[in-house]
């Protein structure tokens, strides 16, 4: 921006300003009076008051102190995505890793990674940009992030559900058929979810309905709140029917093996320890936050939501654990990626009742 000055001596002084700064004064003196030393004392004169007269820059950068628990988030979701990224990668490049449940896995890891990209975006959000659509589109992807990684661990114990109860109709071209359809599904309603804050659901406009998560306002935070309860509930009766098909197999094989029985109680009951861990795990981490978000407003201390909102966050971090880096399967394929050590044609094994 240009600004142009004229002194009592006929001077014309303009004065260029961009950001903070002038970045250039130009003085053009009248004919007459281009070879007078008093004239170029003048024009010095006329110069600096043409830079003391710059207009004040029209924003400013002024430093923001950084909360150390947006710091924390946002470690939290480099670990998150950087751990997710191997799980995708190992399933992408290992042929052998293409059965159904696999699929249901990396969809789960792929949820995750843009749940970590999304805390990522959130805290550069808070501190450089600070732009409110930009703010309803990182909350949009967070609130689809989170909701593609819970509705993953709901497809993922149908399918294991589906395994055991449909053990001999389970590897055939109608469960994939059945696993893609459900993958596409989740991944529209995880988008719907997250689109609600652009479309409307936020509470920029009126700070009084936020919720406990800005910029989202306190219906859509109960809403989703109330689904993942819902959600939560199916799982828990999905690992309730899973236990009794197990030990339902158990006692039938025991009736007729007896030899066998002991090992395979012993495998069911490592199996149904597996899936309380799982499930006491997902429960701890999602369900004290979604109650929180049920009661909470903003009259709560940030704190509190910060407290409760970092483990449903470093569940992302325990996925990848409970539900790929325990699959043998992938366990050989990251032993081949890191060393070479086991061998590339190795085949996918059978589910047994300790996988539950």
């Amino acid at each position: 921006m240009c600004h142009l000055y004229v002194d009592v001596e006929g001077m014309l002084t303009r004065v260029c300003v961009m950001g903070y700064a002038s970045v250039g004064v130009i003085h053009l003196h009248a004919a007459a009076m281009s070879n007078s030393p008093q004239n170029s004392s003048s024009s010095l004169s006329a110069g600096q008051e043409g830079r003391n007269a710059s207009p004040t820059p029209a924003w400013e950068l002024r430093p923001v102190p950084v909360n150390p628990w947006d710091v924390v988030l946002c470690v939290t979701g480099t670990l998150v995505s950087c751990e997710n990224a191997v799980v995708i990668a190992l399933i992408i490049y290992t042929p052998t890793l293409r059965a159904p449940v696999f699929a249901l896995i990396g969809s789960l890891a792929l949820a995750d990674l843009l749940a970590g990209l999304g805390l990522i975006l959130n805290f550069v959000v808070a501190y450089v940009i600070d732009v409110g659509f930009v703010t309803l589109l990182s909350a949009g992807l967070l609130i689809a992030a989170f909701s593609a990684s819970v509705l993953s661990v709901l497809a993922i114990t149908v399918d294991r559900y589906l395994s055991l109860y449909n053990a001999l109709t389970y590897h055939t071209e109608g469960t994939v058929t059945f696993t893609y359809v459900t993958l596409v599904l989740m991944w529209l309603i995880s988008a719907a979810l997250g689109s609600l804050p652009v479309l409307g659901w936020n509470c920029l406009g009126d700070e009084a309905t936020c919720s406990v998560c800005r910029p989202v306002n306190k219906n859509n935070a109960a809403a989703l709140a109330v689904s993942f309860l819902l959600v939560f509930a199916l799982i828990l009766q999905l690992y309730l029917q899973i236990c009794k098909i197990a030990f339902r197999h158990a006692q039938q094989i025991a009736v007729q093996h007896q030899f066998m029985a002991t090992s395979h109680a012993s495998s069911t009951t490592k199996g149904v320890s597996t899936l309380s861990a799982i499930l006491g795990t997902f429960a701890l981490c999602w369900v004290p936050f979604a109650m929180y978000s049920l009661v909470a407003d903003t009259r709560y201390p940030p704190v509190y939501t910060y407290v409760i909102a970092l483990p449903a966050i470093c569940n992302s971090i325990i996925n990848p654990i409970i539900y790929a880096f325990r699959n043998p399967d992938i366990q050989r394929s990251l032993r081949l990626a890191c060393c070479g050590c086991m061998p590339y044609s190795f085949t996918v094994r059978p589910r047994t009742p300790s996988d539950v």
